[in-house]
């Protein structure tokens, strides 16, 4: 498709680089709303954020969350989400939203596809039904859903491979990019091209030149990373893809959600986030704090009044103790794991927004060394 027909929906102007640390502010203009950048992004899977309703999310004021397209493909049924509107009127939800391409569940359901030139041929692991996916088919699902932004389909190489197999899935990455850009027709939905190149200099550094050729995509994805390899080396080819991405357009790190991993991720010139991390670390009991990760489940809260973090403004904070939440939690009842996930993902949206302010003010440098000083003093 002409992709500069995307100009006429989509816009992202950066606002600031922090002088000290090279850290990024911006806003991405979408048709659904504003996406003040550093972001991170809520993952609702099934068209739904885990143990929150729609208005218990929108109290945690998300500018964006992501919905997994081969989830919904199998389960509702994307014509089915189609008839109802897209994803917006199925979910009944205004704000922007992202799909990604099933690109992950390639990787990560290995055991039970095969992958080949023209796409991957797979098993429903629930009902065993075979499916085939191609990136033409991938852009078909996507548009049946209807985000505001897609995700071109891609093979993730896993860690640790090969430099054989690394470019050989880079290089199918690629031919499967060209076929998505051609597949794709919907100017109102903007569509990422995405980095492979596994653990390799020269094979990352050939994926963000070649997705770079795409001038007029909207912003750009890294791929590939937090697939179980150490933090350092993540960070490392965080740092160095982004150096090699374009300026003028958001970067988007996939799959990545602790305090932590966002700071290193906004250090090394990222823009937008995604994780499953705060709901499903509620479901276990975890609850993030500016003084590090804390269970629930400890009978140290058992007789505690605090809320689950005296700086946060969350519903949970502002209505609850620990000791109550705890009780809920250790005696089954849902409501215990919605508290904690309503916490956790406001936590990491308002973190964002603190990181985006600093950033602003120039003091990004300072935000980073306070939290680490404060972990620090934990011992966490």
């Amino acid at each position: 498709m002409d992709t500069s027909k995307w100009k006429e929906y989509f816009n992202y102007k950066l606002v600031h680089t922090c002088k000290k640390t090279g850290a990024r502010a911006g806003v991405l203009h979408t048709p659904h709303g504003d996406i003040e950048t550093p972001i991170f992004m809520p993952v609702g899977t099934n068209s739904t954020v885990k143990m929150l309703t729609n208005y218990h999310l929108e109290q945690t004021q998300p500018h964006i969350i992501l919905a997994n397209s081969f989830h919904l493909y199998l389960k509702a049924g994307t014509k089915r989400i189609r008839n109802f509107g897209g994803i917006h009127g199925w979910m009944n939800w205004h704000r922007p939203v992202l799909t990604d391409s099933g690109g992950f569940q390639v990787f990560s359901l290995a055991n039970i596809n095969t992958i080949t030139e023209d796409g991957v041929k797979f098993k429903d692991p629930k009902s065993g039904q075979e499916h085939y996916i191609t990136p033409e088919k991938s852009m078909e699902i996507q548009e049946d859903i209807g985000a505001d932004i897609a995700m071109a389909f891609d093979q993730c190489a896993p860690y640790p491979c090969s430099w054989k197999d690394a470019k050989q899935a880079m290089e199918r990455t690629h031919r499967w990019l060209e076929r998505c850009m051609q597949a794709h027709t919907n100017p109102r939905q903007a569509l990422f091209p995405i980095v492979q190149g596994a653990f390799y200099e020269d094979l990352r550094e050939e994926s963000a030149r070649v997705i770079s050729t795409y001038k007029d995509a909207v912003g750009y994805a890294i791929g590939g990373l937090s697939v179980g390899e150490p933090l350092d080396i993540m960070n490392k080819f965080v740092k160095f893809t982004t150096d090699r991405l374009p300026q003028d357009k958001p970067r988007y790190l996939m799959g990545v959600g602790t305090p932590e991993d966002l700071m290193d991720g906004i250090l090394r010139g990222v823009d937008m986030f995604d994780c499953v991390l705060p709901t499903r670390n509620a479901r276990h009991g975890s609850f993030f704090t500016y003084e590090g990760k804390k269970n629930i489940k400890n009978k140290q809260f058992e007789d505690d009044a605090s809320p689950l973090d005296s700086a946060c403004s969350c519903y949970a904070c502002k209505n609850h103790s620990r000791a109550y939440i705890r009780h809920l939690y250790r005696c089954g009842e849902a409501t215990g794991q919605t508290l904690l996930s309503i916490h956790n993902t406001q936590f990491l949206l308002d973190f964002v927004k603190k990181a985006r302010q600093a950033i602003l003010n120039d003091e990004f440098d300072e935000f980073v060394a306070k939290h680490y000083d404060v972990m620090r003093k934990n011992k966490i």
